[in-house]
């Protein structure tokens, strides 16, 4: 057990690699706030979230009994998709495949789902009836998704329909029922008392580690560091004060120093993704009222100066940085790794704090292969092994091994295949971990180095010799050695 709770102890701080990055290149840090630098705590943060928002829909007009609604943390996770015709939850694979579909929470087998999606497949392009709930954010929406079709399939006042349901004269989509849950959490994270009820008890809701300070004063020392946030200054101020609030600086026995002096560009009210493209208006704050400046900032980089708005191309010129000079870290698989990288060719570190709860599953659960049974057999092959029953045992092996992760399974896989989230961090993250912490544990002259990955030609196939030059073997006519490429040329100059 101690072996094993030591080994787990050891990948938990592991910075995992896509792509090789050499730390020496780095020139520049960039960071995320929200769910990067302050860490919520779950699933406290997501309750409050969920409450709140439960509260705006019934203000609005929905029922009463909504307000008896608990947030259970183990039945959402990230990357699921919400079809808005079916009022489904989807876990799709990164080509539309469906692994999972739940209606409320009744979920569905093959055939029940063939009647919906012919193929099990769907067209993950139609962003007007697929929405892909993607960050620590959408957590409490995911789950509330579900609450909702499953009450007003429940409900005797409800009449349910395949697209919605219908109160006698009256009838509720589930695209307007879709609609009506983002505007209420939009309302809550903008207008409402979320903010207001994070900074009052901000050791209820908000992780403060000790170690965020000394690895930031390290990355000082070597790099720039910046900061980008899409929140107001205000609330910035107040989390980020928290989060370096110690009685000592970096080490014991060193001066405390204000969050600022750790950053030599600081952005508020970023609105990323669009800060990645076209961005906005570059504005100075004024930090004793936490209010706008007027006109746009046109000055060199001043240490302590907060922005507000600007682009990347802004805050790249304020740093004399380039692309591949910067590592951005953040948690939005969208908002941050995505279009950092695909517009700006940021290198990018991806903070994914549930990678804690897949490690121990992982780590601690083991499955079974029917491989090895179907080798050696080929098309000529009219018997086929019995393995029904292995695949009972495997198939339970692998519900089992998805229920330890909760309802809707692991963020990465349902069984052996991976999900539309998984294939995004591997396309998008060059680095990614339970959390940027993990940084302090690496000097910065490391190169981080991917695994070589090997197409099942290259892994399946042993290394033997196979003469190719039979004129016999149809291989030989595409053999690029099997002529004298220099006798050819002589005799082209003949």
């Amino acid at each position: 057990m101690t072996f094993v709770l030591n080994c787990l102890c050891f990948y938990l701080c592991r910075v995992f690699v896509n792509r090789s990055l050499a730390m020496e290149k780095i020139k520049c840090f960039g960071f995320d706030m929200d769910y990067t630098l302050a860490v919520y705590k779950s699933p406290e943060y997501e309750s409050l979230g969920f409450d709140l928002t439960v509260e705006r829909l019934v203000s609005i007009g929905y029922p009463q009994e909504l307000l008896n609604f608990v947030y259970d943390p183990a039945f959402p996770t990230r990357g699921l998709v919400f079809d808005t015709m079916y009022g489904n939850l989807l876990k799709v694979d990164a080509y539309g495949n469906i692994l999972v579909c739940a209606h409320g929470f009744n979920f569905l087998r093959g055939p029940e789902i063939r009647e919906l999606y012919p193929n099990k497949f769907i067209q993950r392009g139609d962003t007007e009836r697929f929405y892909i709930l993607n960050t620590l954010f959408n957590l409490p929406e995911t789950y509330l998704f579900a609450c909702l079709v499953d009450f007003f399939t429940s409900c005797s006042r409800y009449t349910s329909c395949e697209t919605g349901f219908k109160d006698g004269d009256l009838f509720m989509s589930f695209k307007s029922m879709f609609q009506d849950v983002r505007d209420a959490v939009d309302w809550v994270h903008f207008k409402g008392s979320l903010k207001e009820k994070t900074v009052e008890n901000m050791e209820k809701y908000v992780v403060k580690d000790a170690k965020l300070p000394l690895l930031l004063s390290r990355m000082n020392e070597v790099d720039k560091v910046f900061l980008v946030t899409n929140s107001d200054y205000k609330y910035t101020d107040k989390i980020m004060t928290y989060l370096f609030d110690f009685p000592h600086g970096p080490k014991a026995g060193t001066p405390h120093r204000p969050w600022q002096s750790y950053f030599d560009v600081i952005v508020v009210d970023a609105r990323k993704p669009v800060f990645f493209g076209e961005g906005t208006v570059l504005r100075q704050v004024d930090t004793s009222t936490g209010r706008l400046k007027i006109g746009t900032y046109t000055g060199p980089l001043q240490h302590g100066i907060v922005y507000s708005g600007g682009s990347s191309d802004i805050v790249c010129d304020l740093l004399g940085a380039k692309g591949k000079d910067i590592l951005y870290i953040g948690d939005h698989i969208f908002g941050d790794i995505l279009k950092s990288k695909k517009r700006q060719g940021w290198r990018t570190f991806l903070v994914i704090p549930e990678l804690a709860q897949e490690l121990h599953v992982w780590t601690d659960k083991s499955s079974e292969s029917v491989t090895g049974l179907l080798q050696h057999l080929d098309s000529s092959s009219n018997e086929r092994p019995d393995i029904s029953s292995l695949q009972r045992r495997i198939k339970k092996v692998t519900h089992d091994m998805d229920m330890c992760y909760g309802m809707m399974g692991s963020l990465f896989r349902s069984g052996s295949r991976q999900t539309l989230f998984a294939s995004q961090v591997m396309r998008y993250a060059d680095l990614y971990a339970a959390s940027f912490i993990n940084l302090l544990y690496y000097p910065f002259s490391y190169l981080f180095r991917a695994a070589h990955v090997l197409m099942p030609h290259e892994s399946t196939v042993e290394h033997t010799h196979v003469d190719i030059n039979d004129t016999e073997s149809p291989m030989a006519t595409r053999n690029r050695h099997s002529i004298d490429f220099r006798d050819r040329e002589c005799k082209r100059h003949q």
